[in-house]
């Protein structure tokens, strides 16, 4: 296939304003205002967590705000990560169509091949590890992820060439679970730099990002314009900035409802990571849906549907919930990364055994 995709590198920015920028590609893209674009970033000081994930559970809040680190609400899935001006985010917003795969899955699978063959030619083993991550030795060097939003894909990852792991680990509350899972002992543990790999031969930004571009050409036969970030795009990533993705409410839109007694809790655990699902009831008899979260490190398309989901469960009867569930993913069609429709029951359905027990 051959295509062409313009390449944007929008430097270091403030990291909510960077998510916002990402609401801005999607949207001038759905419109066809802006072409296929392949973007380059990196970010200040900043911890940042997947769209459905509690803030409190996921970083260590005092700690970030006590020493000036941002934190920041990504408008993908995914888990918590932390970023500084030593590693390189990349990005891609695209049409369904452009580079030749039809399923989420068999993209990210492409991507992260390329990905992989770019970061070989700096001279590291760097492979593919289904489902969306890029290990050297079985250490992540760079973690992916995505969605459709309509037929517009925005896929994203990190090249991690430097890092002060010690500044990462006491920003991020990386579950023992998570670690236990791997056999390590912390969150260091589990990724590798280019410069620990390569020290004094690690190559600068420019020679990382022609590596990329070229492997991301060959694998998928398109060519590169260089553009700046537009003007249009430009002020509508402020204006999302301003009313949503820079507000605090919204980055503590879901903040640690573990610890709220109102709330009980229902985990499931899959091959592609937890889900973990919140209900407080209401009414007189306490057999109702009163509120719904759903949270977790998933990645799934449209990326409102668990919004939706909650919602078609507000005021649903417990022993109503099953069916309701049922009813909904056969009216609304998934596209995940890591779990299914079947996941998001199980995580629910505990959550309504947990709630019952209570009433």
């Amino acid at each position: 296939m051959s295509g062409r995709f313009r390449v944007v590198d929008t430097g270091v920015r403030e990291g909510r304003f960077n998510v916002a920028v990402d609401q801005a590609m999607i949207e001038l893209h759905q419109a066809r205002r802006i072409a296929d674009t392949f973007r380059f970033m990196r970010f200040p000081p900043t911890a940042l967590i997947g769209r459905h994930q509690a803030l409190s559970q996921e970083i260590d809040v005092p700690h970030c705000r006590g020493r000036g680190i941002g934190m920041v609400r990504r408008i993908t899935g995914g888990g918590a990560i932390y970023l500084d001006e030593g590693q390189l985010g990349w990005g891609l917003i695209f049409h369904r169509a452009s580079l030749g795969a039809a399923s989420l899955p068999e993209l990210a699978r492409d991507i992260c091949l390329a990905v992989a063959a770019g970061l070989r030619r700096l001279g590291v083993d760097a492979r593919y590890r289904p489902r969306n991550d890029i290990e050297v030795d079985g250490r992540k060097i760079s973690g992916t992820g995505g969605f459709f939003d309509g037929e517009t894909l925005i896929y994203q990852g990190t090249v991690l060439v430097d890092m002060d792991s010690a500044a990462m680990v006491a920003a991020l509350r990386v579950p023992r679970a998570k670690l236990e899972k791997r056999q390590l002992d912390s969150a260091a543990q589990r990724v590798v730099t280019l410069r620990e790999l390569l020290g004094s031969a690690t190559p600068d930004l420019p020679a990382i990002q022609s590596v990329l571009l070229e492997a991301f050409a060959e694998r998928f036969e398109v060519e590169w314009a260089v553009e700046d970030l537009g003007e249009e795009e430009t002020e509508l990533a402020w204006r999302h900035y301003r009313e949503e993705i820079g507000t605090d409410a919204f980055v503590h839109e879901i903040d640690d409802p573990a610890h709220d007694a109102d709330f009980a809790a229902g985990t499931h655990t899959g091959t592609g990571g937890t889900i973990t699902s919140y209900l407080r009831l209401e009414g007189p008899a306490r057999k109702r849906v009163g509120q719904l979260l759903v949270t977790g490190d998933f990645f799934v398309a449209p990326p409102r549907i668990v919004l939706d989901l909650e919602a078609a469960l507000r005021g649903a009867y417990l022993e109503d919930v099953a069916a309701i569930i049922g009813q909904f993913f056969r009216e609304h069609p998934v596209e995940a990364l890591t779990v299914a429709p079947e996941d998001f029951r199980s995580s629910i359905e505990r959550a309504v055994a947990a709630a019952g027990s209570r009433a």
